[in-house]
């Protein structure tokens, strides 16, 4: 059976945000993930993660402002320091709450600023923050966007990833597979699954092309969690996708196709 978590920036948006751990919880889950907590009360979360007995599993780097359409700072050279300091803060909540991975989304490219320089740049802060998180026993994974709905993300694919992170040459950093993300990018989602399980840390799941939830789109999804399942992939399943109308009814309906076992 697949280890399934609940997306808390997506999902339970009905509630307020440290509200949601207890929904999830009500609703079966024992994991979930988070965009970015440190915007939040922390002591809040990590009171509510004890409380309703929950595993944070995931949480991103700081991306920079996310509201204004930037995707993270690793391949901007004039915002090194920043990137930094915020991997400190971030790997060190990490070990607070015993959350096992953490997520880079690199950036947007930067006009006026060469691309080698960038993709340097980008190389060297994955090194670093690598670095800092393997001292606590945390992984870093790297997150490709697909460019449809975010023009210019500097990696688009799960191999494009996977290039950046062969090119790092560190072995603390792995790749999040982002189903939806690689099929409006690339399709064939499973066999690219299947070939690169063993360098993937987490999964996020949502169907396409409308990010609903699974099995309300194109994508087969019994199949791809049958393929998970059938892996050796041993990781979490992050569930990121807009529910539709809901989540009490997206998370229904999931259940009565089968897709949702909690």
């Amino acid at each position: 059976m697949l280890q399934l978590a609940a997306n808390l920036t997506m999902l339970f948006n009905e509630h307020d945000v440290i509200a949601r751990f207890g929904a999830a919880r009500a609703a079966g889950f024992g994991a979930v993930e988070f965009l970015f907590p440190y915007e939040h009360d922390v002591d809040a979360i990590e009171a509510a993660l004890t409380e309703h007995d929950l595993k944070l599993v995931l949480f991103n780097f700081p991306a920079g402002n996310f509201a204004a359409g930037e995707r993270g700072l690793a391949n901007d050279p004039s915002r090194v320091e920043e990137f930094r300091q915020g991997v400190t803060m971030t790997v060190e909540l990490a070990e607070r709450l015993g959350t096992p991975a953490l997520n880079c989304l690199v950036g947007r490219e930067l006009p006026g600023v060469p691309l080698d320089e960038q993709r340097r740049t980008m190389i060297e802060n994955l090194r670093f923050a690598a670095d800092q998180a393997a001292r606590r026993g945390v992984r870093v994974c790297v997150e490709p966007l697909n460019t449809i709905e975010t023009p210019g993300f500097m990696l688009g694919t799960a191999r494009e990833a996977l290039a950046l992170i062969d090119e790092a040459g560190h072995d603390n950093l792995w790749l999040q597979f982002d189903v939806y993300h690689e099929q409006r990018m690339a399709g064939n989602v499973t066999a690219t699954f299947r070939e690169l399980a063993g360098r993937i840390a987490h999964i996020q799941v949502a169907d396409s092309p409308e990010r609903h939830q699974p099995g309300s789109g194109e994508l087969n999804y019994h199949y791809i969690f049958d393929a998970i399942a059938e892996s050796d992939y041993r990781g979490w399943v992050g569930l990121e996708f807009v529910p539709n109308p809901d989540t009490a009814s997206a998370l229904q309906q999931m259940r009565e196709t089968g897709l949702l076992r909690l």
